[in-house]
């Protein structure tokens, strides 16, 4: 680990991050988790639209923005950088801010394909900066506790995981988003690929998968009504899939889920079946899990306070709503990996592998056939 971070653990300093990408999820999850936590201190902002970036300069209280994002790479009051801009500028931004010797958290995915990926972790861990993938539903509370009920065996021998992911989105344009070129995928890569990594930190690595891919929404119009072209990525995305330890999975996801709202968190249900028992998470129920063994149905289970979030996070658990409130823990572990000059959790490691079980989908839909999932560090 570099010197940056030992220095924040020895003398107390705050750790100067900057947020490169000031748009809604920065604004939702990013700054609130910052200004929770008094070892960090946000000192500046990144966005390309300048009406943006000053509009933010406001808001969140700021000195300085900028419309460049290696200005902020260069800055040597910036010791680090959370990087929230569209899918094709991830790696030139994470590969300019190791470079610089910034600490690194970036938004999933972390590039458009596992080549990007691979280049963006060996350049942070040559480096010697923290590094961070934002995988968010590591953190609910409901998962924390399902990952302890699958490692400490109450489960049983783990045999099947099934993820669903239904959203009742909008028809209309989703701008870079739904362009491979900028986005490299759409539900597979935006939403599932959070799945795909949960899946892995409960159940250890995927061995192989089989998948397909389907669009049905054209998006030729704009939100306001102006023409676009045509989206040419996925709305909707399925997986079947081993694991190294004998499991089975089940994904599916898809943005064009109608009735599927629950006040935008959509459904989520994410499910994990062992020997002795199986246990369910819900995103719009996260301080809850749904608990059962033979005999006994599913039935709604309280999350245990020492689960409710990490040891040490100041975020008050009683404070705020329970589908939202929960991201913010995803910041307090970047901070706590700086100062405490160690590994993040999960780190561009978990990206990487994540990344190479989505390009796999993409393979497998193409050819029609299983894919073999290569080993990340090969």
């Amino acid at each position: 680990m570099n010197q940056a971070a030992s220095n924040h653990g020895a003398n107390n300093t705050p750790v100067r991050v900057a947020i490169i990408g000031a748009g809604a999820v920065s604004d939702y999850h990013h700054v609130p988790g910052l200004r929770l936590d008094d070892r960090a201190r946000l000192v500046a902002a990144c966005d390309t639209n300048g009406s943006l970036v000053e509009q933010r300069k406001s808001q969140w209280n700021l000195d300085r923005v900028t419309t460049d994002p290696d200005e902020i790479c260069a800055d040597d009051e910036v010791d680090a950088v959370i990087i929230a801009t569209p899918n094709f500028t991830h790696h030139p931004i994470a590969m300019s801010a190791a470079r610089a010797g910034k600490h690194v958290m970036c938004e999933k995915p972390l590039g458009r394909n596992a080549g990007e990926v691979r280049e963006m972790y060996e350049a942070a861990r040559t480096a010697g900066v923290v590094h961070m993938t934002a995988f968010t539903y590591r953190f609910a509370p409901a998962m924390r506790y399902i990952k302890h009920l699958v490692t400490s065996g109450a489960l049983g021998e783990p045999r099947h995981f099934r993820s669903q992911r239904f959203l009742d989105w909008p028809e209309t344009s989703w701008g870079w988003r739904q362009y491979r070129e900028t986005a490299g995928a759409g539900d597979l890569f935006d939403m599932t690929i959070h799945r795909i990594d949960f899946a892995a930190d409960l159940l250890g690595p995927i061995a192989r998968v089989t998948g397909a891919l389907a669009r049905f929404a054209p998006r030729t119009t704009a939100a306001d009504g102006q023409p676009c072209a045509p989206s040419d990525v996925d709305d909707w995305s399925s997986i079947i899939g081993e694991f190294a330890c004998g499991a089975t999975g089940l994904w599916e996801g898809t943005t064009l889920a109608k009735g599927y709202g629950r006040s935008g968190f959509g459904h989520e249900w994410a499910e994990i079946n062992g020997s002795e028992g199986s246990a369910v998470y819900q995103l719009h129920t996260p301080n809850t899990v749904l608990l059962g063994k033979t005999g006994a149905d599913l039935d709604t289970v309280d999350v245990p306070r020492q689960f409710l979030k990490p040891a040490g996070s100041p975020r008050d658990v009683a404070v705020g709503e329970p589908a939202t409130v929960f991201r913010y823990d995803l910041v307090w572990e970047f901070i706590s990996a700086v100062v405490e000059g160690r590994d993040a959790v999960p780190g561009f490691g978990a990206g990487l592998q994540a990344q190479i079980v989505a390009d796999a989908v993409i393979e497998s839909y193409q050819q029609r056939r299983w894919v073999e999932i290569a080993d990340p560090q090969a």
